[in-house]
């Protein structure tokens, strides 16, 4: 059965990403077209890129990096679930994703974004960046609005229609995860 990690993109204090995290875990688990896992980059305590050697190298030698390439090398495909801050994704995600690189290559993706413009420009920062790494991209995203989905910006109330949003990009990440098997 293909593995899709969750992957929560935010650590701030107060994040409105844990909820939404756990809301696109919830809809995921009530798959049986794969198994999900919410995985929370706040766990894994990443400083700023400090391993010597970039990693298209693949030689870690710092034991946060490498139990991060053990997490994220035991998935077949991917949702990011990002903030949008300043028209981007969050540094602390972008940090977790440069730590890697073969780890990513080969596997598929989707993604969550909330924020003012519903995440948008932070999802297009993040297709930018994911094809470096190989990974595919799919087309179907769920858009986030702190206005229409969040009461007073900060209490996660997702407007009915965003379920069906969410299960139809997880249709497109679990077909792309399958076909991208035979290449890893």
């Amino acid at each position: 059965m293909l593995k899709i990690a969750i992957i929560l993109g935010s650590t701030r204090p107060g994040r409105n990403g844990e909820a939404v995290a756990r809301w696109v875990t919830d809809i995921a688990k009530k798959r049986s077209d794969a198994s999900f896992e919410l995985v929370d980059i706040a766990d894994f305590n990443l400083p700023l890129l400090d391993e010597p050697v970039p990693p298209s190298m693949g030689q870690y030698s710092k034991p946060h990096t490498i139990a991060w390439s053990e997490k994220i090398a035991s998935f077949d495909g991917f949702v990011f679930v990002t903030p949008e801050y300043n028209h981007a994704t969050s540094g602390a995600l972008k940090n977790a994703i440069d730590f890697l690189f073969k780890e990513w290559n080969h596997k598929a993706a989707g993604f969550v974004g909330y924020g003012g413009s519903g995440g948008a420009r932070a999802i297009e920062n993040l297709r930018l960046i994911v094809g470096e790494l190989h990974i595919a991209d799919v087309r179907a995203q769920v858009g986030l609005s702190l206005i229409t989905d969040f009461e007073n910006y900060s209490v996660f109330k997702p407007a009915p229609h965003q379920e069906s949003a969410v299960n139809t990009m997880l249709d497109q990440v679990i077909a792309w995860s399958g076909a991208l098997k035979t290449l890893r």
